[in-house]
């Protein structure tokens, strides 16, 4: 193994505040919202999954590319981040299932990267002063030009992000002859979402972000999922529409993350942009119908006012993060409608939450013979 010397980079942050470090994966210069993951693991899912687009993600763990990379663990069809803050990027993986390096990986999407640099007083600092936009560049280290550049970089706050990660045309996904029809709102869905309902005996049709509520009852689904996805929900005016007349056609409708967001926007509960986020897998969460808590893989950086649910007579909040207290999961009184903040695939993370799918299934299939039996 050859190591070669690494160049120089610079992480501007839109405050001004500047960390010194080296270049990882391409030479050159990205922006995006900066924001920290804290799973151990997992880190080609972080980097793959659709809903961190336009961001730039801080690792906490120390070791990234110790593993390699792998066919297998992608959540997408590439990387998704617009770049990475670590502190050890790891060029040589060790694992016999490696398919190749991380630094191969980066080189081949042309992500630009920033290595050997104080990741934890970077995090300490992200949840002090909260998520901001940031730059990487290992390409000019001239701080006066890179905050003219940071500075046309827009806000997270009012983006939306689906349009650039959406499926360009609609696409089928599972055994025909399954017992259930799903139809899939693509908003930026990961592909262990999609392999959760496949794996529970669904047939999915995955619908690009655009697609009208009409063309999708067209197919006659048994039920619908609402992906996740990057961006502020409230800027998703069209889809809430959409997502409200889903709401109210009396099919089983399951949520996750964006699609818990959107749900709760179309129904009229608002949402807010948190300040720092969470991303991990080692959220707690306590569901409160069952009084039991999970450990939850999230990502989100928007969260459903609590205040504003209890507004809404139809809707009860049935999950809480017990970090913060944030509405992690609501549920309709009057209709088979449910959704949560976190990712229950959890790939990475814990499978405290998969139960979640199974519930989707039960009442997908509860509805379905009702109907056999008042046409009996």
């Amino acid at each position: 193994m050859k190591y070669t010397a690494k160049a120089p980079a610079i992480l501007l942050l839109e405050d001004g505040k500047v960390f010194h470090g080296k270049a990882a994966g391409a030479i050159g210069t990205t922006t995006g919202e900066i924001c920290f993951n804290t799973g151990m693991t997992g880190y080609q899912e972080i980097f793959t999954d659709p809903s961190y687009f336009g961001q730039i993600v801080v690792c906490t763990n120390v070791h990234i590319g110790n593993y390699g990379v792998n066919k297998d663990e992608v959540e997408s069809a590439g990387i998704k981040i617009s770049g990475l803050v670590c502190k050890q990027f790891n060029e040589f993986p060790s694992r016999k299932r490696s398919e190749g390096s991380l630094k191969d990986y980066f080189l081949k999407d042309g992500i630009v990267a920033i290595s050997d640099v104080d990741t934890r007083a970077i995090v300490r600092y992200i949840r002090d002063k909260g998520a901001m936009n940031c730059i990487i560049s290992s390409e000019t280290l001239d701080i006066d030009i890179l905050k003219e550049k940071l500075k046309k970089v827009p806000s997270m706050a009012g983006l939306e992000l689906s349009s650039k990660v959406t499926t360009s045309k609609a696409y089928f996904l599972g055994d025909p002859n399954s017992k259930y029809k799903v139809a899939v709102t693509d908003y930026g869905t990961k592909t262990n979402i999609l392999r959760s309902l496949t794996e529970r005996g669904c047939y999915l049709q995955v619908f690009p972000m655009k697609a009208t509520f009409e063309e999708m009852m067209a197919w006659n689904p048994d039920g619908f999922m609402i992906s996740n996805g990057p961006g502020d929900p409230s800027a998703m005016k069209e889809e809430m529409k959409t997502v409200k007349k889903i709401i109210d056609s009396g099919v089983p409708t399951f949520g996750i993350c964006l699609g818990h967001q959107l749900i709760a926007e179309a129904s009229g509960i608002p949402t807010f942009k948190l300040h720092k986020g969470h991303r991990g897998i080692n959220q707690p969460v306590k569901n409160l119908i069952t009084g039991k808590s999970e450990i939850t893989s999230q990502n989100h950086g928007f969260s459903v006012k609590p205040e504003d649910v209890a507004k809404v007579k139809n809707v009860e909040i049935t999950h809480m993060n017990l970090n913060d207290n944030t509405v992690e999961g609501i549920r309709f009184t009057d209709r088979n409608v449910f959704s949560v903040q976190y990712h229950p695939e959890a790939c990475p993370g814990p499978f405290d939450s998969r139960y979640l799918f199974d519930n989707f299934i039960s009442m997908i299939s509860s509805l379905k013979e009702s109907k056999k039996v008042q046409h009996a």
